[in-house]
């Protein structure tokens, strides 16, 4: 089961102006092939149909707990493109008038034709995020040397989109999400030499650019998020320590496998797109009946 808390892992600074471009290229690390979606699913496909559970329950755990967290990244991706998008759509003017024709020459219309104004389960084209992007062999050295893979790409596509925009948001996100995917990656080179005695972290950092070298990166290393893995629950998961210990392949600095969840930050609110009829044309009606709904809780 999964315990859902109503704060993202980070807080996320809401931008001064929309830039519905720079969130379509954003949309690459949600729902393209190294996007967040796909590291969820491969880990969480796999952790459902891991066999010998308990025989082999450390690694098990380490790729459930690592799923869990993946599902903070989606949102906190989401939350990003959302952010971005805000305030693209005029305030003013209703059919028959064409208020969004402004928005007909962006990347990615599907943004606001059909999604209110908010990400899409797809990639930086509009590509729709496809399951056979899910790697699952039940051989389990096999697929954490395909879930090391998976982290190393997708590590590629956030300094990418990181060098696309200089849009504050997004790379405070990119930021974040370098360093977090940079402790999975650490943690299946561990999980991998575990198995087999190869030190895959000699490999790292894949790419070859250090995350001290990326300002909006280099404070999370420097708050120490490189070395931290969080357990994701209340009372499971705790045999992840057996194979997140000893020290950072990169720094020398001894891995912390801290008993709890990130403090992050709080959840943006969106602001109404009524032009487009989100959350709905007559918001004043909506807010009234929220209200005396809460009332009644």
């Amino acid at each position: 089961m999964f315990l859902r808390i109503d704060r993202l892992q980070v807080e996320l600074p809401m931008p001064d102006e929309p830039d519905p471009n720079a969130a379509a290229a954003v949309q690459e690390l949600l729902g393209g092939r190294f996007g967040e979606m796909s590291t969820l699913m491969n880990y969480t496909y796999q952790s459902f149909n891991f066999r010998g559970r308990e025989a082999a329950r450390p690694f098990y755990e380490l790729i459930s707990n690592i799923a869990a967290e993946e599902l903070g990244h989606i949102e906190l991706v989401a939350h990003t493109i959302n952010a971005m998008l805000t305030g693209a759509v005029p305030d003013e003017g209703a059919p028959p008038a064409a208020p969004l024709s402004d928005l007909a020459g962006l990347r990615n219309t599907h943004h606001f034709l059909n999604h209110g104004a908010t990400a899409l389960v797809a990639n930086s084209m509009g590509q729709p995020w496809q399951g056979d992007y899910v790697f699952n062999s039940g051989d389990l050295v096999l697929d954490l040397l395909h879930n090391f893979f998976l982290e190393c790409g997708a590590r590629a596509g956030k300094l990418r989109v990181y060098e696309m925009t200089d849009n504050p948001t997004a790379r405070r996100m990119c930021g974040y999400l370098l360093t977090r995917g940079g402790v999975h990656q650490v943690a299946y080179a561990k999980a991998l030499e575990k198995l087999t005695g190869v030190d895959v972290g000699k490999m790292l950092p894949v790419p070859g650019i250090s995350n001290t070298n990326i300002p909006e990166a280099k404070q999370f290393h420097d708050q120490g998020l490189h070395k931290k893995l969080y357990r994701f629950s209340p009372d499971d998961y705790r045999s992840c320590g057996a194979i997140w210990n000893g020290t950072h392949p990169e720094d020398g600095s001894t891995l912390e496998f801290v008993d709890g969840i990130p403090e992050g930050g709080a959840m943006p609110d969106l602001d109404p797109q009524p032009t487009i009829g989100v959350p709905g044309f007559d918001l004043a009606e909506i807010t009234d009946l929220a209200a005396k709904l809460a009332k009644k809780v």
